[in-house]
């Protein structure tokens, strides 16, 4: 039995605003809708999951979704939400950005499943032979100025200033839906709620130049529970390109949500039934310090947008770094590809090879020839204390000698301070 959109976005806490008469439409016909990409990035970043999992919703309740790829707006640049206006990209680019996202989204999308199969646009096919008097004179004469400015993202912008190329962009965008409806037959338009004027511009367009009708729907902007920006690791953009973020990484991000995020992103990223959820849940609140609301997400997300061995080798990862892992169980996880990115943000130490080979006392290996350590008398407390870890395997003798047979395959040791802090040993 298929899905009812609209119901399906409310209680996955999704739906923002829709135009009058939308779900009647949904629930009468099978109906075309679109969503648009910015393509000023040759990787899909997690904030673009909620678009994603939109299209995916709607895919599954019957419609056929469409994904546009901005090739003509993203040399535009759009001003909703944006303080300042953002670099134009040559064509080159953006063809080069759109072949990347394209792959991306077919990972999501049915492109194989008959008459509501998924379809990639993209707008410079329909713009690139539409010349500038022709677009003010077909286009632009549908919609006033005043209307223009009353638009929240114009008004915004108005006091700093704003150029003629942004402000034109609500058209461009209107335009895309009025064509899209005329080619395409799509009545509906989705996105963020930060695009309903610009939605809402191209429903205008269709009416006013079409004497059609066309409908939207927004999803909210997902913020963290502290109020910061979602979709930020502290080392930046959490994209979908594995060659951006590693799957390692990307796992983490989802993992190490606190438990109020945790709650909307499992209903928001994932294709788990209200039922499933809320088991999750209670579940959760049973043992809250086992994480199992975390951990169903990280699992979920990561096999769908990587894969199940990717999962697998981010979790093999985990429990080294954050449970119970061996030195055997290190070694296993060095010796993969990944392991650079694993260990791209952990501090590292340059360490003489000459020293290892002769032998070396780890109170001088960790405070003379890498300054781990400040002081030998700060090495041996902690040391002494049990707060030392060499290659997984905690140490209490000051005397030790690190030699090469405590080398890992990477030609590395790994040492850890307290119970999460780690240290990479480069021997060279």
């Amino acid at each position: 039995m298929k899905k009812n959109f609209v119901e399906e976005l409310k209680w996955r806490g999704m739906l923002h605003d829709r135009m009058p008469g939308t779900e009647e439409l949904l629930n009468k016909e099978m109906v075309t809708g679109y969503i648009g990409f910015d393509p000023t990035a040759d990787s899909l970043g997690v904030g673009n999951m909620v678009q994603i999992m939109t299209l995916l919703h709607f895919q599954q309740s019957g419609h056929k979704p469409l994904a546009l790829v901005g090739g003509a707006t993203g040399m535009v640049g759009d001003p909703s939400g944006k303080s300042a206006e953002r670099n134009l990209l040559d064509e080159k680019t953006l063809n080069y950005n759109l072949a990347c996202q394209r792959k991306q989204l077919e990972k999501f999308l049915d492109f194989n499943c008959g008459a509501n199969s998924a379809e990639i646009v993209n707008n410079y096919d329909w713009f690139k032979g539409f010349s500038f008097l022709e677009f003010i004179r077909d286009v632009g004469k549908h919609i006033s100025v005043n209307y223009m400015l009353a638009k929240d993202s114009v008004k915004s912008r108005l006091e700093n200033g704003m150029s003629f190329t942004e402000f034109s962009y609500q058209l461009v965008q209107g335009y895309d839906f009025y064509y899209l409806w005329k080619n395409k037959g799509v009545k509906l338009q989705m996105g963020g709620s930060d695009q309903w004027g610009n939605i809402v511009t191209g429903t205008e367009l269709i009416r006013r130049k079409g004497a059609g009708e066309a409908f939207a729907i927004t999803t909210p902007l997902i913020k963290k529970a502290d109020g910061s920006k979602f979709g930020k690791s502290e080392s930046g953009n959490v994209w979908l390109d594995r060659a951006k973020t590693s799957p390692y990484k990307f796992y983490q991000f989802w993992l190490n949500a606190s438990d109020e995020d945790a709650k909307t992103y499992i209903r928001i990223f994932t294709l788990f039934t209200k039922e499933e959820i809320e088991a999750l849940e209670t579940n959760h609140l049973v043992s809250p310090h086992l994480r199992v609301l975390q951990k169903a997400l990280a699992e979920d997300i990561t096999i769908r947008v990587h894969s199940k061995e990717d999962y697998k080798r981010a979790l093999a990862a985990t429990e080294i770094f954050f449970g119970k892992g061996t030195l055997e169980d290190l070694k296993t996880v060095s010796r993969m590809a990944e392991f650079h990115d694993i260990m791209a943000d952990v501090p590292t130490f340059d360490v003489n090879r000459n020293d290892i080979v002769n032998k070396v006392n780890i109170i001088d290996l960790l405070a003379e020839k890498t300054k781990v350590f400040s002081s030998k008398s700060e090495a041996k407390k902690l040391i002494q204390g049990g707060g030392i870890s060499v290659n997984m395997s905690k140490i209490t003798d000051i005397e030790l000698l690190i030699d090469e047979n405590y080398l890992l395959p990477n030609e590395y040791i790994l040492i850890r301070k307290g119970k999460k802090e780690y240290i990479k040993l480069n021997v060279l």
